[in-house]
Parts: C-alpha cells; sequence; structure tokens
C-alpha cells in the first residue's frame, strides 16, 4: 500500500546530548515534521531514558511535533506531566496498559494525538478494538528499550495487517514503525503501509543530518 506523504520523526535519543539543540534544529531545518522522544522508566524496558523535564526544556527549541512514545508502566499516571510539558502525541504500549481505551481518552482530552503500540511479539487483535479510537498505531520492528538494534522484517505483517483494516472500515489512524529502520528498509516499511517513519541512529547517528534526511526523503518515495 502506497502513503501519500512520508512523516521522518528522527528519534532524539540518538543525538549526542553535548549538542542537543544543535542537532534538533538541523533535524528541522533538513524537514523532518516530527521529533520522536523515547520515555523509558527502565520497568517496562529494561532501560532509563528521560522524563518530562528534559522535554519541556527542548520544547522552545522547536516547532516540530513532539511524537512521545511512553515506555512505562501504568501511564495514565504522567498523561498530565507529558501534557504540559509538550507533547502533541503520546503513545502508549498495550502491553504496559491495563485501562488503554481510558488512557487514550485521557490523552485526547489534552487536545492531544493518541497513539497505541506494540512489540514485535504482539498480535494486532490485541488492540483491534482501540483502532477507532487510535490517530495513530505504532508498530515496534525490534524489541523497546535500546537503539540500535537490527530490523525485524516480520513486523511488516503488523503494518500490512494495520493498513488493511484501516482501509477496510475507513480508520484514520497513521501507522507509524520504529526501530532498526535504515535506507536499506525504508522503501519497504513504506510499501508495508508506514506513513510515519521513527529513525534514530540512521540520522542522528550520521555526520551530515541533512544529508541523511534527503537520502531519506528519496528512498520513501515508492
Amino acid at each position: 500500500m502506497k502513503s501519500e506523504k512520508v512523516i521522518l520523526s528522527p528519534s532524539m535519543l540518538s543525538c549526542n546530548f553535548a549538542r542537543l539543540e544543535e542537532d534538533i534544529l538541523k533535524a528541522e531545518k533538513a524537514g523532518c515534521e516530527y521529533l520522536h522522544l523515547d520515555v523509558m522508566d527502565g520497568i517496562f524496558v529494561p532501560n532509563i531514558s528521560f522524563g518530562p523535564c528534559v522535554i519541556s526544556s527542548v520544547r522552545p527549541v522547536s516547532k516540530m511535533v513532539f511524537d512521545v512514545h511512553l515506555m512505562i508502566t501504568e501511564p495514565l499516571r504522567y498523561i498530565d506531566s507529558f501534557a504540559k510539558s509538550g507533547a502533541d502525541i503520546i503513545t502508549i504500549h498495550c502491553e504496559s496498559c491495563k485501562n488503554q481505551l481510558e488512557t487514550m481518552r485521557y490523552i485526547r482530552s489534552w487536545g492531544l494525538k493518541a497513539s497505541v503500540s506494540i512489540k514485535p511479539g504482539t498480535s494486532v487483535s490485541e488492540i483491534e478494538e482501540l483502532l477507532p479510537e487510535a490517530d495513530m498505531v505504532l508498530v515496534m520492528s525490534v524489541e523497546p528499550g535500546f537503539g540500535g538494534q537490527k530490523f525485524i522484517p516480520e513486523t511488516l505483517d503488523h503494518v500490512r495487517e494495520l493498513a488493511g483494516l484501516k482501509e477496510r472500515y475507513n480508520y484514520n489512524y497513521d501507522i507509524e514503525i520504529d526501530g532498526g529502520v535504515n535506507l536499506d528498509n525504508v522503501a519497504d516499511v513504506v510499501r508495508a503501509g508506514v506513513n510515519v517513519v521513527v529513525a534514530g541512529s540512521a540520522i542522528f547517528g550520521t555526520s551530515d543530518i541533512e544529508k541523511a534526511v534527503k537520502e531519506f526523503r528519496n528512498k520513501a518515495r515508492v
């Protein structure tokens, strides 16, 4: 399935934190629409990243859409904090949230977009009842928790299934993919139905961010 527009959401976790503002501005200048912000609590995933304070600190730096990915347990407790920090989209994991529908509706009550994510081993059927409420669905193409992992090709089956359901029932959600996406496979993920691409080291890990973004754009035109 071809997407009319592919949105790039580079992951801040792959920035050089000693020059965080510089890297973010380079990505924005290069034309990236979103900034992906991976929040990890060391419980749901075996890593700790950053929280609302860091997000609120970088919010004045950029006009990009802040795409906040909560890899945390019981995310409902923290929606207020992340909404106030400057999030535009908040993604929760179905695996870490008991009250998924309530949480998504609460996110939307803030005027934000609500998104739900599944890990590679989670079936799309686990979130099917949430799809009418979703502004975006994030398919993890690696196990969440660490950057730089190898892309799991089988996760494209999730993308194709979500694209099929979206078309069949006329749903309005975007399909985002996160993990191991690079120049070699970005065309495949777009063909499968993805229209929001998270890329970390493939953009921020390069010596020329603007060039990397341009190359991604060219490869994503399928």
